[in-house]
């Protein structure tokens, strides 16, 4: 005979009824701080960029024309938000893990933020080729989590990623209609990062030979353009229009022509981010 099994959650529900009636303490938090990234710091923070282009022979990876052309826009573009810029180019996985552990154990005390902007050839989701093979993405972005770099616990983290995730190609399709202050917080470890991928998973990433990839010029115009006025996500959803409205691959095989492309954004932010004080 089953019986119903009742399950009680007694301490889940003892926190959130106090947390509930609890009066405030101290200082009241406005909503404008609460919800916005206190960007009030010395500096502004880092800007890593890992710059991929020459591969392993054995690796089968051909050469990434047009890499140096983003990793100049981005230097330019995180540069006039007023970042300070580390660069690193063609490095193996060795040697990229190396770096980002370096860059994590820093003391990030005195900075608002952290950017790492990641330029390479990609194997499906999840994974970033290093000069000699593949690293799985979340063993990179993992080292800045809130319990693995304590200096940047609340403070967002953004990465960038140039990188193919498949593949598949997008044809497109025709539109329808047209031709501070209060008692210490625990914080998820996963908190406060936004993942930026050029393309949607599962899809290959277009990049040209002189202009550089779709993605990354769509980010550094839109950020050059609209950096010190909105909001991260605002940004961000005028980068996927661009990228979405404004290329289109042109190919003289007719399997790679008239390709489209969608940016993937995933963010854990928990505040608004403004790049300006």
């Amino acid at each position: 005979m089953k019986q119903k099994v009742v399950v009680h959650r007694p301490t889940v529900k003892s926190r959130r009824s106090m947390a509930q009636v609890e009066p405030t303490r101290g200082k009241r938090e406005s909503d404008s701080d609460r919800y916005r990234y206190n960007m009030n710091y010395a500096r502004i923070g880092q800007c890593v960029i890992i710059n991929n282009k020459r591969f392993d022979k054995e690796t089968g990876l051909s050469f990434r024309d047009g890499t140096d052309v983003d990793e100049r826009l981005a230097k330019e573009t995180f540069k006039g938000l007023g970042y300070d810029i580390k660069i690193f180019n063609d490095l193996t996985v060795a040697k990229i893990v190396e770096e980002l552990t370096k860059v994590s154990k820093e003391d990030h005390s005195q900075s608002a933020s952290f950017v790492c902007v990641l330029l390479s050839h990609g194997k499906e989701e999840n994974l970033l080729c290093g000069t000699d093979g593949l690293v799985e993405l979340p063993k990179l972005t993992g080292l800045f989590r809130g319990d693995r770099c304590a200096t940047l616990v609340g403070k967002p983290k953004l990465f960038f990623i140039q990188a193919c995730r498949g593949t598949d190609l997008d044809d497109g399709v025709i539109e329808t209609d047209s031709v501070a202050g209060g008692s210490p917080v625990k914080i998820p470890v996963e908190a406060d990062f936004l993942y930026a991928y050029s393309t949607a998973p599962g899809y290959y990433a277009w990049r040209n030979t002189e202009k550089g990839s779709w993605f990354i010029q769509s980010l550094c115009h839109m950020l050059a353009k609209y950096g010190k006025q909105l909001e991260i996500m605002q940004i961000m959803t005028r980068v996927n229009n661009m990228v979405a409205r404004e290329f289109q691959s042109f190919n003289l095989q007719p399997e790679l022509d008239a390709k489209k492309q969608i940016p993937s954004i995933v963010s854990m932010l928990t505040k608004e981010l403004y790049f300006s004080h």
